[in-house]
């Protein structure tokens, strides 16, 4: 059994639901990636979503662009964010890692490569965000192969056959954009995702992780009453861009905290 589907297993058993925090590898600083970690699982992260940072990154807004800028800056690449995997592996071999990122780095390492060492680093995930399911037969065998989970996105325009072809390839869980446009941009329609969520579940028998444009925990506790799993990415990388390097660590753990209860008591 996967670390993922163990995590949503035990999760599913509590009537908890997931928190799935994502921030970009190397942010603010390559060393200070692996604590960061931590401090996610500490404050209550059951499942961490690390960004790959890349240069034309289509899906995301300007908070997690200036991100990857900045990691880019520090000379972070596809096999550093590989190598800090592992690093946090030395000390912690139950918490999922699923790395988050676009095609490009991926077919420079190349598939059969990138799959090997996602396994022996001990990532549990991958999410392309531009790879769509008619696009990863081959990508997915490789990663199957190494029992690495691949994640897909599906949106609030996704028709109901791409919504069948990725609950035939997706493993792990599937992440719900819930709104239209790129990460950290307008505001959410919650009844949209209630109504939307029904036409998932038809398909998907994997759990169902809602992202893109939560930011606090009231809005936080109110999607998780609809879905598996809640996932925070640009308020968190908001409070790595505006804390200074001293204080991270502790802002980031009171932010993710704060998630942590108001989804308990979802």
């Amino acid at each position: 059994m996967s670390r993922i589907q163990a995590t949503f297993d035990t999760l599913k058993k509590q009537q908890r639901r997931a928190l799935i925090p994502f921030f970009t590898a190397g942010d603010p600083t390559p060393a200070a990636t692996v604590p960061l970690m931590h401090a996610l699982v500490s404050s209550g992260a059951d499942v961490i979503e690390l960004g790959v940072p890349f240069s034309d990154p289509m899906a995301d807004g300007p908070t997690i662009q200036r991100a990857s800028e900045r990691a880019l800056k520090q000379g972070m690449s596809l096999r550093g964010v590989l190598a800090l995997v592992a690093e946090f592996r030395l000390t912690n071999d139950i918490t999922p890692v699923v790395l988050m990122g676009y095609g490009n780095p991926i077919e420079a390492m190349g598939w059969e490569l990138f799959a090997k060492r996602c396994e022996e680093v001990g990532v549990d995930g991958v999410l392309t965000v531009d790879f769509p399911p008619e696009e990863s037969y081959e990508a997915f065998e490789h990663l199957q192969r190494h029992g690495i989970d691949p994640i897909f996105l599906l949106a609030p325009t996704t028709l109901e056959t791409r919504i069948e072809q990725v609950a035939k390839l997706a493993r792990g869980y599937v992440y719900y954009v819930s709104l239209k446009g790129v990460t950290g941009s307008g505001s959410l329609d919650l009844s949209a995702i209630a109504l939307k969520l029904p036409q998932l579940r038809k398909h998907i028998k994997l759990p169902i992780g809602v992202g893109f444009g939560i930011r606090d925990a009231v809005t936080a506790q109110a999607v998780a009453k609809l879905c598996d799993g809640v996932v925070v990415g640009s308020r968190i990388v908001e409070e790595i861009e505006h804390s200074a390097d001293c204080d991270v660590i502790a802002n980031v753990s009171r932010l993710v905290s704060e998630l942590r209860v108001a989804i308990d008591q979802a």
